[in-house]
């Protein structure tokens, strides 16, 4: 019998619907590799320069941090020892990839360091092209894998076992683990490793946090001669305090304290701070916070030096003048109030001044405590050297005696320089009962003969004795 041959039914143009291939044997597909997919190179436009800093201590590596700003404001840190820059838009400021290179060199030779600069379209990428003391500059992603493909295994950094694990299996460079498949180098090496190699070839983007520099002011100036007088300290402060000015406004920032410090030829230092009750950006008006407090010094020596700090910086949004001045139609204080604690700060020094605050407790000599001025500095609604907590502030006075004063007594109402007219429904606090402060008592807002208004209390327990504790303001 003649076999049976299976035709195809021709199509409208006369060809046969089976595929040119359908008689061949299909070969078995192999398992995918770590490169199997198409390698984007990291996120599109993008250029990275990878510093290796071998040996640079933590605080150097900040600095240069610092400069590298001036290239670019993506710089990130790769501790202990790796920079990176992002400078894709920065290639026309200095002429192409060699004159950023030349630029990069002479930054870090400034600062005593020996740099190996890489440049790739991957962070991860120049950073271990870096390390690895190859100066390669990969303009094209399709070419990253076959630059990185020689480079040691040792340059990714991972732990020794793993790399002790790798070498037993011939694999010591980048390419080796790339061709290695996916699945496999997954169970047993580590999905994290396998995470590096796609963010090293950028199949993956990598998320990396941008450097910002901590905003400080610090300015110094050396004196021709030496001063004690403090007006003449003063007019010697006066550059400094410009250029402070220039300083916050170009960041639109104020400061909250201000150190001055006086250097002395044979004593320590003196250190001079002004603390605000409110972010400050006026010169002039920090100027004379600064001349207040230092009349008040001693100086034990001249001078022979002078800087100024200011190391807390806030951002400062100014506010708009009311309509009305203060005192004026129920006018507020504002920022006047700020301006009098500033000022009795600085003549009487901190620890002069205190502010109040509300305490959750029942008992009125215990539901407040004193703060250091200014007790709100920094929160939006809220005034110094008060506290809106509890609801009941509004009855309560202002001054409180250190020990309630006891009361004449005639015809079982209150007296002192004359009778007390109560005024008020009586409030009582029953506490304390616990911790062996128990008080039973109630209280009552009464009026004397000069109209004073005054905050007193009866025992409810026998004798039914009457005290003096507040007055209202």
């Amino acid at each position: 019998m003649r076999p049976h041959v299976l035709r195809a039914a021709p199509d409208k143009a006369g060809q046969s619907a089976l595929p040119a291939d359908a008689g061949r044997v299909q070969p078995r597909a192999a398992p995918p590799s770590i490169t199997g997919r198409h390698a984007a190179g990291g996120r599109a436009g993008e250029l990275w320069a990878g510093l290796h800093l071998p040996g640079i201590n933590p605080q150097k590596l900040q600095q240069l941090a610092v400069c590298a700003q001036r290239f670019t404001p993506r710089v990130s840190l790769a501790p202990p020892d790796g920079l990176l820059l992002e400078v894709q838009g920065s290639l026309h400021l200095f002429a192409g990839v060699a004159g950023l290179r030349c630029a990069l060199g002479s930054e870090c030779l400034r600062l005593q360091v020996q740099p190996v600069l890489a440049f790739a379209p991957a962070a991860l990428a120049a950073l271990v092209a870096a390390r690895a003391g190859k100066p390669l500059t990969v303009m094209d992603p399709a070419q990253l894998i076959g630059q990185l493909a020689p480079l040691p295994l040792a340059s990714l950094r991972w732990p020794p076992d793993t790399l002790a694990r790798l070498a037993r299996m011939g694999v010591r460079t980048i390419g080796a683990a790339l061709r290695l498949p996916r699945a496999g180098f997954a169970r047993r090496v580590g999905r994290e490793q396998l995470a590096m190699l796609d963010v090293l070839t950028g199949r993956m983007p990598e998320a990396r946090v941008t450097f910002h520099a901590r905003e400080r002011f610090r300015r110094r100036r050396e004196l021709d001669c030496e001063l004690e007088n403090h007006a003449l300290l003063l007019a010697a402060l006066a550059p400094l305090f410009a250029d402070l000015g220039a300083f916050l406004r170009a960041r639109q920032c104020g400061v909250v304290e201000l150190e001055c410090r006086l250097t002395h030829r044979h004593v320590p230092t003196t250190r001079c701070v002004v603390r605000l009750a409110a972010p400050a950006t006026d010169v002039h008006r920090l100027a004379g916070l600064l001349g207040e407090r230092l009349s008040a010094l001693d100086l034990p020596e001249p001078a022979r030096a002078c800087e100024l700090r200011a190391d807390a910086l806030v951002p400062y949004l100014p506010g708009s003048n009311a309509l009305w001045q203060p005192g004026e139609h129920g006018g507020s204080a504002g920022n006047e109030a700020c301006g009098l604690i500033e000022r009795l700060c600085a003549r009487l020094g901190s620890e002069a001044v205190h502010g109040l605050t509300g305490l959750p407790a029942h008992r009125p000599e215990n539901a407040w405590a004193p703060t250091e001025p200014p007790p709100a500095a920094g929160r939006h609604g809220a005034h110094p050297g008060c506290s809106a907590q509890t609801p009941a502030a509004g009855r309560r006075p202002l001054w409180l005696l250190p020990a309630p004063q006891p009361l004449s007594v005639r015809d079982g109402l209150p007296r002192r320089r004359g009778p007390l007219r109560l005024v008020s429904e009586p409030e009582r606090i029953e506490t304390g009962w616990w911790d062996g402060g128990e008080i039973s008592r109630d209280y009552y807002t009464a009026v004397d003969l000069h109209g004073i208004r005054l905050w007193v209390f009866r025992e409810r327990a026998a004798p039914h004795r009457w005290f003096l504790h507040g007055v209202f303001g």
